[in-house]
């Protein structure tokens, strides 16, 4: 009987059977965000590891990180579900945000000079967020690399350790 990543087409090392690597995504469509708002958060982390894209998408201020924020933590929930990966050595592959239908069609009109209208554009994108493991962040991150996703028992370690050392 084969193994599971046989029948995947996986090799050892995580690759496909065509020399790539394995690509986790994550996608939220019909966002109710225009694009061109959207892709100014978005090409900022292109390219980025994943902890670094985490930490500057939870505290931006732009209401399209927040989006982009929960489609990143879905697709490093989706790549957690492989038990081969490191979630420490995924880089932001792929960060891109299409185009969605108009709400509402052509339904409402705003009145313009000399009795003109125009149509009210209520714009929606489409987040695409892919991770892709790092062989350069693998081998540079250690021991002393913050996870992508903490556990609850990391979590109460942290907060012990802090209470401690201010006591001290």
């Amino acid at each position: 009987m084969a193994s599971t990543k046989a029948a995947s087409g996986q090799t050892a090392s995580g690759q496909t059977a065509s020399g790539q690597a394995k690509t986790y995504r994550a996608i939220h469509r019909w966002a109710r965000i225009a694009p061109r708002k959207a892709r100014l958060v978005a090409d900022m982390v292109r390219g980025m590891p994943v902890n670094d894209a985490v930490s500057i998408l939870d505290g931006h201020p732009k209401r399209a990180a927040y989006l982009l924020h929960k489609v990143l933590k879905s697709a490093i929930a989706n790549a957690s579900q492989d038990l081969d990966v490191d979630l420490n050595a995924l880089v932001v592959s792929e960060s891109r945000v299409d185009e969605g239908p108009l709400l509402g069609g052509r339904a409402r009109w705003r009145p313009r000079a000399q009795g003109r209208a125009t149509p009210i554009h209520k714009r929606t994108s489409h987040l695409r967020i892919g991770l892709s493991e790092s062989a350069d962040l693998r081998t540079r991150r250690g021991a002393g690399a913050t996870p992508a996703v903490a556990t609850p028992e990391e979590t109460a370690a942290e907060s012990a350790g802090t209470s401690e050392e201010a006591s001290e």
